[in-house]
């Protein structure tokens, strides 16, 4: 077998119910519930469990809770013979999680992270509205185009096929208006608060580099390759200027997906709710070997 990547998924994953029966089948995942609750003063682990959803859709609510249930089946896990990463890297909000996977942070300091990041997230949406679209099979060259005529931006690279803008809700559906027009296939508008990995998010990117600037990141155990660059990382500093940056600049996943490839990796593991960087992952190398761990019965059936 070659290297393996362990892979964080982002927003967008969470799904009511996420992590219960991990809650309820392991010990090692009930107590990242029960610290998560205690360190947020709050019952996330019941709002991942029962919901409501339209409430575990709030980025306030969604990024924590997501966080939560990765590093809780991250947990789960660990007793697995072979369960050893060579890379990690994790979508946009994952990043924050492979920190922890990795010993950058601590649980407590990732979650207060994560949860300010959203808090600063939301804070900017609301003061400058905005959304994100996902564009079905336009090039990168034609959609950059399409950003500079009408103001908006690529937000996410995810695959050959599909990329993510952002931008002000008027200057988006003139985009989404221009993909359709040049030849998209599909054009969705996504169920975010938020025009994220945009300018519009440079108020929460200075929010959030004060709050790093405090927090006292260690060097992590395996290298993380960071969305802004698809380039792996050890350096604390760095490491703290690359999740600042991220918040404004394009989540660069299938160039981080491709480094990885070049890199030796041959299995993916994704750690998490939902199976949304699995499919990312087999549109960008059919090749790759990718498992999804989401729960006790993926848990169980393991097999590197």
């Amino acid at each position: 077998m070659g290297k393996v990547a362990f892979v964080f998924p982002g927003q967008g994953s969470q799904r009511v119910g996420m992590g219960f029966d991990l809650f309820q089948g392991s010990k090692a995942a009930r107590e990242v519930f029960e610290k998560a609750d205690e360190i947020l003063n709050f019952p996330l682990s019941r709002l991942c469990f029962e919901g409501p959803e339209e409430k575990l859709r709030q980025t306030v609510f969604t990024q924590p809770a997501i966080l939560t249930v990765s590093l809780a089946c991250l947990q789960a896990a660990a007793d697995k013979d072979g369960l050893r990463p060579d890379f990690v890297a994790g979508h946009s909000l994952g990043e924050f999680t492979a920190l922890a996977a990795s010993g950058a942070l601590d649980f407590t300091e990732a979650l207060r992270l994560v949860s300010e990041r959203a808090r600063l997230m939301q804070e900017a949406a609301e003061k400058y509205p905005g959304g994100m679209a996902a564009i079905i099979g336009l090039d990168e060259i034609t959609l950059e185009e399409i950003c500079q005529e009408t103001g908006t931006q690529i937000a996410n690279i995810n695959s050959p096929e599909q990329i993510v803008i952002s931008g002000s809700n008027r200057n988006l559906a003139w985009a989404m208006d221009l993909s359709r027009a040049r030849g998209a296939k599909r054009v969705i508008r996504l169920e975010v608060s938020g025009a994220f990995h945009s300018l519009l998010m440079q108020p929460a990117a200075e929010g959030l580099g004060r709050v790093v600037s405090q927090l006292d990141f260690r060097e992590p155990r395996v290298p993380i390759v960071v969305n802004v660059t698809a380039e792996p990382e050890k350096s604390p500093e760095r490491l703290k200027e690359k999740l600042v940056q991220q918040l404004y600049s394009p989540v660069r996943w299938q160039s981080c997906v491709e480094y990885m490839l070049g890199a030796g990796v041959s299995t993916f593991i994704e750690i998490g709710p939902g199976k949304v960087l699995s499919g990312l992952i087999k549109r960008i190398s059919r090749e790759a070997r990718v498992i999804s761990l989401s729960d006790l019965g993926s848990i169980s059936s393991l097999n590197l």
